[in-house]
C-alpha cells in the first residue's frame, strides 16, 4: 500500500526516454506562477522515492522551492525486479534527468536553480547524474557516495549480493560486467564532474561506506584540475545534513555567475 502523501505532494508519471516506460514521481510545487527552484532529491540505496519526503520538505516549503523525488528504478536489491535497471544504470539516470525535463515542461520551474541533493546510494546516483548533465545544475550535494562499486563489492559482504543483482554478477565475472561497474562508478568521471558546482561530504566514521570513496574521487578532481568543488570529511557516520546542503544551495542561488544550463547527453 502506497503511502499516504502531505499535502501539496502529488505522484507523476512520465515516460522514459531510456526505453519508452511510465516512471513515477513524487512532486512537490509552491504554487505561484513564478519560476522557482527545484530540489531533486534522490533516495537510498535500499529505498524508493518516498524515502527522501521527511528530510527535505520541509526545507522547500519554507523556501517556497520545489521538490522532486524520482524512483530511478526502485531500491538497488536482490528482491527489485529490475535490479539490472538500477544502482546507476543508464536507465537509471536517464530517469533522473527525464523527471527534471517534464516537471520543467508542466510547472514554472527556474531552471537556472536546479539542485540536485543525495546521500548514501543517493549520493553515488547524484554523482552519476550530475556527470551525465554538469551544464544542467546550479549545484549537486552528495553525501556518503558510493564511488567505486568494485571496490565497495569488497569492502561489504553485507551489500555483495545486491551490487551482483544489479551488475549482473562479481566484479571480474566477465568484460561485461566489469563495463557494468565502470560505467556506474564515478571514480571514472572526474573529467565531467570537474564541471559541477559540486559539495561532497563524507562522515569519518561511517561504517556502511568508507569515507576513502570520497576522498579517492576527490583525489581525481584535483589531478584533472577540478576547481568548483567543496569537500569535508564530517565527524559523522553514514549521515545526509539536509540544512547544511539547503544553505549551500541558498548560497549558489544568490550567486549570479552560473547560471545553470541544459539537459546534455
Amino acid at each position: 500500500m502506497k503511502a499516504t502523501l502531505p499535502d501539496g505532494v502529488i505522484e507523476i508519471t512520465f515516460v522514459s526516454s531510456g526505453d519508452g516506460g511510465s516512471e513515477p514521481a513524487l512532486f512537490y510545487h509552491p504554487g505561484g506562477t513564478g519560476p522557482v527552484p527545484l530540489v531533486v532529491g534522490l533516495h537510498t540505496w535500499s529505498y524508493d522515492r518516498y524515502n527522501q519526503l521527511e528530510g527535505m520538505l520541509p526545507l522547500c516549503r519554507e523556501r517556497g522551492w520545489a521538490l522532486l523525488l524520482p524512483e530511478f528504478r526502485g531500491p538497488n536489491l536482490v528482491t527489485n525486479r529490475r535490479a539490472r535497471q538500477t544502482a546507476g544504470s543508464a536507465l537509471a539516470v536517464r530517469d533522473i534527468l527525464d523527471g527534471v525535463e517534464a516537471v520543467a515542461k508542466r510547472y514554472p520551474i527556474d531552471r537556472g536553480n536546479l539542485f540536485l541533493l543525495g546521500g548514501s546510494g543517493g549520493g553515488m546516483a547524484a554523482l552519476l547524474a550530475a556527470a551525465a548533465a554538469p551544464e544542467l545544475w546550479k549545484g549537486v550535494s552528495s553525501w556518503v557516495p558510493i564511488t567505486d562499486l568494485a571496490a565497495w563489492h569488497g569492502e561489504n559482504q553485507e551489500y555483495a549480493p545486491h551490487i551482483e543483482a544489479c551488475c549482473g554478477g562479481a566484479p571480474g565475472a566477465s568484460d561485461e560486467v566489469d563495463r557494468e561497474y565502470r560505467e556506474r562508478s564515478a571514480i571514472n568521471m572526474a573529467e565531467q564532474l570537474s564541471r559541477v558546482n559540486l559539495s561532497l561530504h563524507h562522515g569519518r566514521f561511517d561504517p556502511l561506506v568508507s569515507w576513502r570513496h570520497s576522498r579517492r574521487l576527490i583525489g581525481e578532481m584535483e589531478r584533472v584540475g577540478a576547481e568548483r568543488f567543496f569537500f569535508e570529511i564530517f565527524d559523522g557516520e553514514h549521515d545526509i545534513r539536509y540544512p547544511v546542503a539547503f544553505g549551500w544551495f541558498e548560497g549558489l542561488r544568490k550567486n549570479d555567475n552560473n547560471q545553470g544550463g541544459r539537459l546534455t547527453g
